[in-house]
């Protein structure tokens, strides 16, 4: 299936219902900048790798292998773009596959989390055994990782005006991935520079924890708002409180019944059960709603005190 056309109809039939396309705005644009940091990472990967073979560097070779986990962790990023846009008009995703690049986040904040935990472990084991440090290597492979992802961090970065519903999660678990590293550089540097001229050797894995605590604090937040969201939590109460208001005070219905969840980036879908005892049909509060900023999937269930209800509106 062609993910930017509709499905044709079949036998002169119309399409049983209308496709339900809840992605980002700059879906396509985030997804292709995530796929030239991949290749910018594996780049790197292989010209460190191919180094640190032919000079007998472990420390390049140790940042190759290193760059192919934070490829494989920036793919995730990519495929959750990939298989959102791909699948978008299937019918089997009954409100859309805005939800893909939330799984994906939520997977990439789990690894985060992993990475994080790995660093402490790592951190405490040199800090009880220090090892024997090749300062001028290891400077050089800490300044080569910061620019790559500091380069990387500006091909991420999404733009600071979009208000906080509208923002992908997945992009932002790619940005995360890139400025935890950019972070681990920073601290590896001045931890080497500081252990090669002052010869703290453990300045090195303390840096390491401090790395992983900030890390791990990223992955947690990253973590909890994507559950958010994959869990339904209802994302904006205030949205909520100004539906209730406009169907109570404007319609003069009653609403009984009100769930409000994100479907996708900058788009939310509601389903209100109001209590009317005037008989408003379900598209008058359509109608009403409608003009909310956001609000991409309306459905409406009217219903008189007797509790007679009329057909939704979907």
């Amino acid at each position: 299936m062609n993910p930017d056309h509709e499905p044709k109809p079949t036998g002169g039939s119309k399409p049983s219902r209308p496709a339900h396309v809840y992605l980002g705005e700059r879906e396509r644009v985030h997804e292709r900048r995530t796929w030239l940091v991949v290749g910018l990472t594996a780049v790197t990967m292989v010209a460190e790798i191919a180094a640190g073979l032919t000079f007998g560097s472990m420390a390049l070779l140790a940042d190759g292998w290193h760059m192919a986990s934070h490829a494989a962790a920036l793919s995730i990023t990519g495929l959750g773009f990939l298989l959102a846009r791909r699948y978008a008009r299937d019918p089997r995703f009954s409100f859309g596959t805005g939800k893909f690049g939330d799984l994906a986040g939520f997977a990439s904040a789990l690894i985060l989390g992993l990475v994080a935990v790995l660093m402490a472990f790592e951190s405490l084991v040199r800090l009880v055994d220090p090892v024997s440090i090749r300062y001028g290597q290891a400077l050089l492979v800490a300044c080569l990782g910061l620019v790559i992802n500091l380069v990387s961090a500006l091909l991420l970065k999404e733009d600071p005006g979009q208000d906080r519903q509208s923002r992908s999660l997945n992009l932002k678990a790619a940005y995360l991935h890139v400025l935890a590293d950019a972070l681990t550089s920073v601290l590896a540097i001045g931890a080497l520079t500081a252990g090669s001229f002052l010869g703290w050797g453990r300045l090195d894995p303390a840096a390491g924890l401090v790395g992983a605590a900030v890390i791990g604090r990223w992955a947690y937040g990253l973590l909890r708002d994507s559950a958010a969201i994959l869990l339904d939590v209802t994302p904006d109460r205030s949205l909520a409180r100004l539906i209730q208001r406009m169907v109570e005070a404007e319609a003069g219905g009653r609403v009984r019944d009100l769930h409000l969840w994100r479907i996708g980036p900058g788009h939310f879908s509601a389903i209100v059960s109001v209590v009317d005892d005037k008989g408003t049909p379900p598209e008058r509060y359509k109608e009403l709603l409608s003009g909310l900023e956001g609000l991409s999937h309306v459905t409406i269930e009217v219903s008189s005190g007797e509790g007679t209800a009329s057909p939704p509106g979907g």
